[in-house]
């Protein structure tokens, strides 16, 4: 698969591709903000990590399961029952039937390691403020998850460098 053509917004200084379908969401169309491609002085570390993504099979979901469902439990001991987001998810691999995933992933150039990381923001019936943000690494593989934070690491979002390879915290 091609990443096709690339458009630039003026109006927001943004950039996004043609829709475009990605594997392991069963071939979902999205369409791809691109952040600083303009400007960007090797465009094709994008193409390459979003042709990388694209690519991906479900495979890369299913490694990261048993984090998600982490994510799931840390999130429940906040919610009784009654509670509008209180769903009961018995395995880990059943928590991908409560997310819903989203069409416009975010790609961007991380200043500190010059590498560039795909966010995909979604939604998911444990965690209705924050949802689920799944981090892919060159577009190869997840290397953050979480609730929506924006940021690419953990190592980021904590200021923490000891944090560099830890997907879950």
């Amino acid at each position: 698969m091609s990443v096709g053509t690339i458009s630039i917004d003026d109006r927001y200084d943004e950039c996004f591709t043609d829709p475009i379908k990605v594997a392991f969401l069963d071939d979902k169309e999205c369409e791809f903000l691109i952040e600083n491609y303009k400007d960007d002085k090797v465009k094709e570390d994008f193409q390459k990590a979003i042709n990388n993504f694209i690519n991906l099979d479900k495979s890369v979901l299913y490694g990261v399961s048993g984090l998600v469902y982490q994510y799931y439990l840390k999130t429940l001991k906040y919610l009784s029952p009654e509670d509008d987001g209180y769903v009961e998810i018995e395995r880990p691999q059943d928590v991908w039937q409560f997310v819903r995933f989203g069409c416009e992933p975010a790609v961007s150039r991380r200043d500190d390691d010059n590498t560039i990381y795909i966010s995909l923001v979604c939604s998911c019936d444990w965690e209705r403020e924050h949802g689920l943000q799944l981090v892919f690494k060159d577009g190869r593989y997840v290397n953050k998850l979480g609730g929506y934070d924006g940021h690419l690491t953990h190592s980021d979002a904590f200021d923490d460098e000891s944090l560099e390879g830890v997907i879950y915290r």
